[in-house]
C-alpha cells in the first residue's frame, strides 16, 4: 500500500505528512518515529496505543520503500514513584525503594528478572514480538549511565537560565482541575475519553527542577548512598562543572558533572532533549501530556534550545476494557497486551488499533463482546476476499494482517470464534471430542486435524477458562429432565418431534440452524422458508428456551446448533425424550 492507495486512511495521511516533514528537517536521513514506555508497572493495553500508532505509521513508510526507524525508549531510569496495588509478589516493603531508578528496584518475588524494570519490560517485549512490531529499543538507564547524554546535560546546565525562563511562563498558568471519574463502571469505549484525568505514568507531573530556594537546575542526581533522587542541587560551576548536592538521607557531596553519570535531566527537559538527540519527527502522546504546563506543551517550547522542533504526532485517546474505567499502570489488575494475546490472535488485536483514528477511544472486550469482535473481523476478511470491502476497511485489514516484512501467522481455517468457544466449553477442552464436533459442523469439508483451527482454538479455550465465570459455563444435563418432559403440552411435544425427526438429515452447523428456525414454522403449517412474523419469532424464542432447559437446565446457553453438535445426536435424542 503506497501513497497512491485509494484509501485516505489515517495511517496513510500521517505517513504523507511525516515523510514530507522528515525531508524538510533532515534531508536524506531515515525517518524517525518514536514511542516512550515506562516499565513502572504492568504495561497495559492503553500504553499499547503509544506503540501501535507510530508502528503503523512507520510500517506504512517502510511499505513505500522509504527508510524508517521506530524507536521505543524504555524510561527505565525514571524514579520508582509508588508501590502499585495488586501486583503479585509485591508488598509494602517495596516502599523503601521509592525514589530509586526503576532498574535499581528489585523485581517482584519469584521473578526471573534482575530488576523491576526488566520484569515489566520483558512481558511487553514478548507481546510486541508476537504482534510483529519491529523497533529499536533504547534503555535510558544504559544511555545515562554510559554518559551518552553528557554533552546534552552540560549544555542544559549552561542554558539553565533560558530553560527556566520558558518554564516560568508555564508555572504561572493555572493547572486544570482533575476530572472526577464516573461512579458507575465504564463499559462503553467513548466514555474512556471522558476519563482523561492526567494520571498516566506520572511523568507528566514530575517537578521541573526549581528548588525551594528559587534556584533552577535541570539536572537531578541519584544519591551515592541511598540511590534515591531525594536530592537538591545547591551549587554548580559552569567552568569546572562541579556540582554540589545534598540528599534527604543526610548525604551530600560535590562531583564533576563532566565525569558524573548517576543522574538525569528532569522530565520536562529530558523529553525535548531526546527529541533533538534522536531526530524524532513523529511521536504521539496521551491526553495526560496535553494539559496547560504539561510536558508536551513545555517540551515544544524547550526543544528549540536543543536545536530541534517538536515532533508531529496526534494526541491519542484512552483505551477502555469492558467493565473497567481508564487504565493506569500504577494500579494492579489491568489487562496487558500479553494477557489480551492469550485470548485473541495478534492480527485481531492489531486491527483494534488500526481501524480507529488515534483520537477515537475504543474498548477491548474481555467479556462476551469478544465473540462479536471476532465476527466483525471474519466478516471483513470475507469482504476483502470478495473485493467488496470499502478502501479504508481494506487498509485497516491489511495493516492488521501483516507488516512491511510480510504476513503474520494466521489460523489456517478460521472457524467462528464463538463456535470454538462453545465447543471447548461443552467438551472441557477434550481434543478428541472437539475434533469430532468440528468435523461434523461441515460434513462437506470435514476438519481432519485441530492444527487447522489453531491458534484460534487455543485462544477461545483460554477465554472460556479464564474469562467466563464458573456459574456461566455450560454443563450438559447427565439425565433427561423427566418432570419437565412429562409436563409438556401437545404443541411443545410436536415441536420436539419435528426437531428429532429432522436431526439426521440436518446434522451440520448450517443444517441445524435451518432446522431449528424452521421447526416452529412447520408446526404452524408454514413452509420452512416462510418469513417470520412477530408471533412466529415469539414461538421460536420459547422453543429455544425449552431446548436449553432440557439440554443444560437453563434458559440460555451457547448457540443451539453448536450445542447440539457438541452434545452429539444420540445424547440429544435421549435428553429430548426421543
Amino acid at each position: 500500500m503506497g501513497a497512491t492507495a485509494e484509501a485516505a486512511d489515517w495511517v496513510s495521511r500521517f505517513a504523507d505528512e511525516v515523510i514530507a516533514e522528515a525531508e524538510r528537517r533532515a534531508p536524506g536521513k531515515p525517518v524517525v518515529c518514536a514511542s516512550g514506555l515506562s516499565p513502572s508497572g504492568p504495561i497495559h493495553l492503553g500504553n499499547l496505543r503509544e506503540v501501535m500508532t507510530p508502528h503503523l505509521v512507520a510500517d506504512e513508510i517502510r511499505r513505500r520503500g522509504v527508510p524508517c526507524e521506530h524507536l521505543i525508549s524504555w524510561d527505565d531510569y525514571d524514579r520508582f514513584r509508588k508501590v502499585p496495588v495488586g501486583v503479585e509478589g509485591v508488598d509494602e516493603s517495596w516502599a523503601e525503594h521509592i525514589g530509586k531508578p526503576l532498574t535499581s528496584v528489585p523485581a517482584p518475588k519469584g521473578s526471573p528478572y534482575a530488576s523491576w524494570a526488566a520484569h515489566f519490560k520483558a512481558a511487553m517485549e514478548g507481546a510486541l514480538a508476537e504482534m510483529g512490531v519491529t523497533y529499536r529499543g533504547i534503555s535510558q538507564t544504559e544511555k545515562y549511565t554510559a554518559g551518552a547524554y553528557r554533552e546534552q546535560i552540560l549544555f542544559a546546565m549552561r542554558h539553565r537560565g533560558d530553560i527556566d525562563a520558558v518554564l516560568a511562563e508555564f508555572r504561572t498558568k493555572p493547572k486544570p482541575k482533575p476530572q472526577k471519574q464516573q461512579q458507575k463502571p465504564v463499559d462503553e469505549a467513548d466514555s474512556a475519553a471522558a476519563l482523561a484525568a492526567a494520571e498516566g505514568s506520572g511523568a507528566a507531573d514530575e517537578d521541573d527542577g526549581l528548588t525551594a530556594g528559587g534556584a533552577y537546575y535541570p539536572y537531578k542526581p541519584y544519591c551515592a548512598v541511598c540511590e534515591r533522587d531525594l536530592t537538591t542541587v545547591t551549587a554548580y560551576d559552569d567552568e569546572t562543572t562541579e556540582l554540589t548536592y545534598t540528599c534527604a538521607c543526610g548525604h551530600g557531596e560535590t562531583v564533576r558533572l563532566a565525569e558524573f553519570d548517576r543522574g538525569k535531566l528532569v522530565w520536562k527537559v529530558d523529553w525535548p532533549m531526546r527529541w533533538a538527540y534522536e531526530g524524532v519527527v513523529f511521536e504521539p502522546s496521551g491526553v495526560d501530556h496535553h494539559s496547560p504546563g504539561s510536558s508536551w506543551n513545555v517540551g515544544g517550547e524547550l526543544v528549540g534550545i536543543f536545536g530541534w522542533q517538536r515532533p508531529i504526532g496526534p494526541m491519542y485517546a484512552f483505551v477502555g476494557i469492558s467493565g473497567m474505567a481508564k487504565m493506569s499502570s500504577s494500579k494492579g489488575g489491568v489487562p496487558t497486551p500479553a494477557e489480551a494475546l492469550e485470548i485473541m490472535e495478534p492480527m485481531l488485536l492489531r486491527w483494534l488499533y488500526a481501524r480507529r483514528r488515534p483520537n477515537q477511544s475504543f474498548k477491548v472486550a474481555f467479556d462476551q463482546e469478544i465473540q462479536r469482535t471476532y465476527d466483525e473481523w471474519d466478516a471483513l476478511a470475507r469482504k476483502v476476499g470478495a473485493g467488496t470491502a470499502q478502501p479504508g476497511d481494506v487498509a485497516a485489514y491489511e495493516r492488521a494482517a501483516g507488516t512491511a516484512a510480510g504476513p503474520l501467522p494466521a489460523t489456517p481455517r478460521p472457524l467462528p470464534y464463538r463456535m470454538l468457544a462453545s465447543v471447548t466449553d461443552v467438551t472441557a477442552g477434550d481434543d478428541e471430542q472437539t475434533l469430532r464436533i468440528l468435523a461434523e459442523a461441515d460434513p462437506e469439508r470435514p476438519l481432519t486435524s485441530l492444527a487447522e483451527v489453531r491458534p484460534r482454538l487455543d485462544k477461545a479455550e483460554r477465554w472460556i477458562t479464564t474469562q467466563v465465570r464458573a456459574d456461566q459455563r455450560t454443563q450438559v444435563r447427565k439425565d433427561a429432565d423427566a418432570e419437565l418432559l412429562a409436563s409438556l403440552g401437545a404443541d411443545e411435544r410436536e415441536l420436539l418431534r419435528l426437531l428429532l425427526a429432522g436431526l439426521g438429515e440436518h446434522w451440520s452447523l448450517d443444517g441445524l440452524t435451518t432446522l431449528l428456525y424452521g421447526v416452529p414454522k412447520l408446526r404452524a403449517g408454514l413452509p420452512a422458508d416462510a418469513k417470520p412474523t412477530p408471533e412466529l419469532k415469539t414461538e421460536q424464542r420459547a422453543f429455544f428456551a425449552l431446548l436449553y432447559r432440557l439440554l443444560v437446565g437453563r434458559d440460555t446457553g451457547p448457540r443451539l446448533p453448536t450445542l447440539l453438535l457438541a452434545v452429539g445426536q444420540a445424547r440429544v435424542r435421549e435428553l429430548l425424550g426421543g
